[in-house]
C-alpha cells in the first residue's frame, strides 16, 4: 500500500524542497491505521527540508582585483574582468545577457553567483516647463526622487544620495521624512543614467551637469557619494567632466575638510539659508553642531587646499532673510573666500509655513550683493507644479519593500 504523510516540524523559510523517500516497516503501516492483511506496507513520507538562502551579491559592488580574481579562480582569463567592468559602467549594462562579447558559459557563470541590482523608472511627471522628475526605485523596494532641469545653455540632472533624510530642516520636504538608508554608488550612479536616457530622449542632447541637491545628505554617505563621483567621471564610466558636477552639503564641517583632504573631483555649494547662527539654528538644526564659525574655518580649509570657490545656496523667505541687513551679513560671508552666490525662490511645501519673499525684495537683496561685487545669480523654480522644485522632493509613492 502506498501513502503519503507530511513532517510534523514544517519549516518556515521561503526555499524548501519536497523530498519523498520509501520505507519498507510492517508496524508502521499498522501504527498509521492504514492495514490491509497479509501486505507488507510500502510508506512514502514526503519531508519538507530548510534549504539555505543564497543571497547573490550586487556584481558592481566587486571592485575590477576582485572581479579579476573571481575570474581567474573560475578558469576565465584575466581579461575578462576587464570586459564585465566595461559593460557594467560605461555601457550601463542591466543584464548579463548583454554582455554579447562574453561567451554564454562565461555570462551564465556571472548570473549564477551575481546579480545586478539596477534602479528603475517607477513613475514620470513632465512639468509645463520641461522639467522631468522620476520615481525610481530601488531593487529593495524602496524609493527616491531625481529631477532633470533643461536649460537653454545646460541640461542638469538633480540626484538624491539617501532613502529620505535626518536632516529634518524646516523649509524641506525631505527634512520631514525619516531617513531609511543610504543610496550605494551603483544606484547613485544609476540615477544619472536614467536621466541622461531622458534628456536625449526628450530634447535630443546630452546630459551636461549633474547636483547631488535631491533626497538626503551627501556628506553623510561620504564613501558611496565619493565613488559615484569617481565612477561618473572615470574614463570607463561616464566620462563627464569633474567641474560639472556639484556637491551640496547642508553644512558638515569635518567632511567638508575630508573632501579636501581627498582631493574629491566636484564643485560645493553649501546650502546657507541663513545669514547668522540664530536664524540659521532655527531653520536647520544641523547648524548647532556645525556652527557658521566652524564651517567659515572648515571652508577657508577646503579653498586653501584645492583651489576651488564655493557656491552658497541662499533660499528668500519672506519676512525672515530678506532685508538688506540680511545681505550685508552674506556680504561679510562672502568674504571668506573666493564664493559666489545662488539666490533661490522659495517653493512652499504641505508641512512647512515658510513663503517666497516678493520679487521686489529678491531683486534688491541681489543688488545689494552685486554692486559690492559679489557674483550673484538668482535661480527661479523649475518644475514646480510637478513638485519638482528645489526642496520639494519628497516621495508620495507608497515604497514596495521587498521581504
Amino acid at each position: 500500500m502506498l501513502f503519503t504523510k507530511w513532517g510534523s516540524n514544517r519549516p518556515t523559510t521561503r526555499h524548501k524542497m519536497l523530498c519523498l523517500y520509501p520505507v519498507h516497516d510492517q508496524n508502521l503501516a499498522e501504527a498509521e491505521d492504514f492495514r490491509e492483511p497479509n501486505r507488507l506496507a510500502c510508506c512514502i513520507f514526503a519531508v519538507m527540508i530548510e534549504l539555505p538562502v543564497i543571497s547573490k551579491r550586487d556584481i558592481r559592488k566587486l571592485t575590477p582585483d576582485e572581479l579579476k580574481t573571481f575570474m581567474v579562480a573560475h578558469g576565465e582569463k584575466p581579461f575578462r574582468a576587464k570586459q564585465v567592468v566595461e559593460w557594467l559602467w560605461k555601457n550601463t549594462a542591466s543584464s548579463f545577457e548583454e554582455m554579447n562579447n562574453i561567451s554564454l558559459a562565461t555570462r551564465e557563470l556571472l548570473a549564477q553567483h551575481f546579480v545586478i541590482n539596477g534602479v528603475q523608472v517607477q513613475n514620470k511627471q513632465l512639468s509645463n516647463d520641461g522639467t522631468i522628475k522620476s520615481a525610481f526605485r530601488l531593487y529593495d523596494g524602496n524609493v527616491v526622487e531625481g529631477v532633470l532641469i533643461p536649460h537653454d545653455t545646460r541640461m542638469t540632472a538633480c540626484i538624491s544620495s539617501q532613502v529620505g533624510c535626518s536632516l529634518t530642516c524646516k523649509f524641506c520636504a525631505t527634512g520631514y521624512m525619516d531617513r531609511k538608508r543610504n543610496l550605494d554608488a551603483a544606484e547613485i550612479y544609476d540615477q544619472v543614467v536614467r536621466i541622461r536616457e531622458q534628456c536625449e530622449a526628450q530634447y535630443g542632447t546630452p546630459l551636461t551637469n549633474i547636483v547631488y541637491m535631491g533626497m538626503g545628505e551627501p556628506l553623510l554617505n561620504y564613501a558611496n557619494v565619493v565613488e559615484s563621483v569617481r565612477r561618473i567621471t572615470a574614463p570607463d564610466g561616464l566620462n563627464m567632466a569633474p567641474r560639472r558636477i556639484t556637491i551640496s552639503t547642508a553644512g558638515i564641517a569635518k567632511m567638508i575638510k575630508k573632501l579636501a583632504d581627498d582631493d574629491v573631483k566636484a564643485n560645493l555649494a553649501l546650502s546657507l539659508h541663513a545669514p547668522n547662527d540664530a536664524k540659521r539654528n532655527e531653520i536647520m538644526p544641523i547648524n548647532e553642531a556645525n556652527s557658521l564659525a566652524a564651517l567659515k574655518e572648515a571652508l577657508q580649509y577646503y579653498h586653501q587646499k584645492t583651489g576651488r570657490k564655493v557656491t552658497y545656496e541662499y533660499i528668500v523667505f519672506e519676512s525672515f532673510n530678506d532685508t538688506l541687513q540680511d545681505a550685508e551679513e552674506l556680504f561679510q560671508i562672502s568674504k571668506w573666500l573666493p564664493c559666489k552666490v545662488n539666490l533661490i525662490e522659495y517653493n512652499p511645501i504641505e508641512n512647512a509655513n515658510y513663503i517666497n519673499t516678493a520679487d521686489d525684495k529678491l531683486m534688491a537683496f541681489h543688488k545689494y550683493l552685486a554692486d559690492r561685487g559679489v557674483q550673484t545669480n538668482v535661480r527661479r523654480s523649475r518644475g514646480k507644479d510637478i513638485d519638482a522644485a528645489c526642496g520639494q522632493l519628497a516621495v508620495k509613492e507608497k515604497a514596495e519593500v521587498a521581504a
